[in-house]
């Protein structure tokens, strides 16, 4: 009789291994290149969440926020080895659940191959994409 093995979701940001977030990144659209220092100034100025098995880390997701008016996700990430099981809906479900995002007015995200996911937490297209703006200073290598 095998049982599921047990994931641990943490906040804490000593726990995060930034070589391994790095690796994870690279397999990615939007976050190749990104040098572990960039990374590790990204964690600082964030609120992040770790997956780990075993002290391995095998998951990554980081939310910018002012925990009333809005609420980024972004650099969602489970490893390629325990994708397909259900990690990254357990940690979504873990983030959208922290106390302190239960008041804010409007999440939002940018994906190219993930919308699935989202739309089960309730996220769509803007509804009204005329009022969105933004400032590109580096291009995303995801459009």
């Amino acid at each position: 009789m095998s049982s599921k093995p047990i994931f641990l979701i943490s906040e804490d940001k000593a726990l995060l291994q930034a070589d391994v977030i790095q690796r994870m990144l690279n397999k990615t659209y939007w976050g190749k290149g990104r040098t572990v220092e960039e990374i590790q100034k990204t964690i600082s100025n964030s609120r992040c969440y770790g997956v780990y098995l075993n002290g391995e880390q095998i998951g990554f997701a980081r939310v910018l926020t002012d925990e009333v008016a809005m609420a980024y996700l972004s650099d969602m990430l489970i490893d390629d080895r325990f994708q397909g099981q259900g990690i990254g809906q357990q940690l979504l479900d873990y983030i959208f659940k922290d106390k302190p995002y239960q008041h804010v007015q409007r999440w939002i995200l940018r994906t190219l191959d993930a919308h699935s996911l989202y739309e089960k937490f309730g996220f769509t297209a803007p509804e009204k994409p005329e009022v969105y703006m933004e400032k590109v200073f580096k291009p995303w290598s995801g459009n």
